[in-house]
């Protein structure tokens, strides 16, 4: 939508200036003008203009012909030519949406020469088609390069559904293949399903801080698009017998997206865990009472073998890193065992854990929500169960 003035009919009378909520008109040289920064298109000046001088106007509809695409894409998101775990969780998914639709689920591919190598694990955990796409420029993620690449890719093949990793890259790639290809996007899915009926997409995920579940459906443009949090999904058991169809594309790129240069990929070596691959986590939360007192999490982590997550309530307060958060603001974790130590379960903590497969709870609140989730739950003071527990693991590991 837009909005313009007519200055044939605009006669300068000023009528419209007190009625602009925003401040956004004013009076240049017997004629109004309208700053576009401020105006919100609220259409309350063309109502009170009797000269019929303000006019709000429409962009045509964007029609597209849904009977065109076909098939469920996952964009194989992929670092240092190594696609990430969150592809694979997200091509066992999309083998679940494709039998009821009837489809085939593709992979889209980019990378530097070296990514051929990962193409039979794409095949294993799902893929029927992958889409690959190799040059130098594409070794490292670069938003310009890739958004161009994919683009082209979605309009000349059509696909009815792409699904992208909620991850640093994917949130950034998605959302500007979105704005480019005129489709929309839902953000941070938890769950994606298939309507019966109608055949859309249901694209769920928390709102208003994680207090109610929307499930959203894209009915008018294609494709469907989706962001999903990883390890949301799980992923299916690779077969490394699976084969499928290499479609190589010649990447169009051109000069002025390659806008920046990677010269050197410096790693964070303060980063001491990794929560989304860790199979075990200890978290503690603000029944610790104090920072310090995270030691008695950190030895009983030590013990099992174990990562060390945190509440966002100690992140906040200082206490941790948040590079240990766990939580719908955090790192989302599946583990197959998670304690939760002094950690009362707010729902945006619930959120990034309960997908767990064995969920232990500690807390000396037994009407706790974090108990509603628990496989076992510990009515007690964390200051007496962590240090007995901690010593009985080391008596059992000798």
């Amino acid at each position: 939508m837009g909005i313009r003035i007519i200055k044939d009919k605009c006669i300068g009378c000023k009528v419209c200036v007190p009625v602009c909520p925003t401040g956004a008109i004013t009076i240049v040289d017997k004629k109004a003008v309208i700053d576009l920064d401020k105006c919100t298109l609220c259409g309350a000046c063309p109502s009170s203009c009797k000269f019929k001088a303000i006019e709000i106007t429409k962009e045509e509809a964007h029609v597209v012909d849904k009977s065109k695409y076909k098939g469920i894409w996952v964009f194989a998101e992929q670092n240092e030519s190594k696609v990430q775990g969150v592809a694979y969780e997200l091509l066992g998914e999309a083998q679940k949406l494709a039998k009821d639709l009837n489809t085939k689920v593709s992979a889209v591919l980019l990378g530097g020469p070296d990514i051929e190598g990962q193409v039979n694990d794409v095949f294993a955990y799902g893929a029927d088609v992958i889409y690959l796409a190799v040059a130098p420029e594409l070794k490292h993620y670069s938003t310009l390069p890739y958004t161009r690449v994919i683009s082209n890719l979605i309009e000349e093949y059509k696909p009815d559904i792409v699904i992208f990793g909620a991850t640093t890259t994917g949130r950034d790639l998605a959302s500007r293949i979105a704005a480019r290809i005129r489709a929309g996007l839902t953000a941070d899915c938890t769950g994606l399903s298939i309507d019966p009926k109608e055949k859309l997409l249901l694209q769920t995920r928390p709102a208003f801080g994680g207090n109610i579940m929307a499930t959203i459906t894209c009915r008018s443009h294609r494709p469907q698009m989706s962001t999903v949090r990883p390890k949301v999904m799980r992923k299916a058991e690779p077969d490394h017998k699976r084969k499928g169809e290499i479609v190589r594309v010649t990447p169009k790129i051109e000069k002025k997206d390659l806008v920046t240069e990677l010269l050197e990929v410096i790693k964070d070596t303060t980063i001491k865990v990794n929560l989304a691959e860790a199979e075990i986590i200890v978290s503690g939360g603000r029944g610790l009472g104090a920072p310090e007192n995270f030691k008695l999490v950190e030895e009983l982590a030590g013990v099992i073998g174990g990562a060390v997550g945190a509440s966002r309530a100690t992140v906040d307060a200082g206490w941790i890193s948040s590079h240990h958060q766990v939580g719908q603001t955090g790192k989302t974790v599946c583990p197959k065992l998670y304690i939760a130590c002094g950690i009362s379960g707010a729902i945006q903590h619930l959120a990034g854990m309960q997908s767990s497969d064995i969920i232990v709870a500690i807390n000396k609140d037994p009407d706790a929500p974090i108990f509603k989730v628990a496989t076992y739950g510990i009515v007690g003071n964390v200051f007496e169960v962590l240090p007995k527990l901690t010593k009985r693991l080391k008596e059992l590991r000798g």
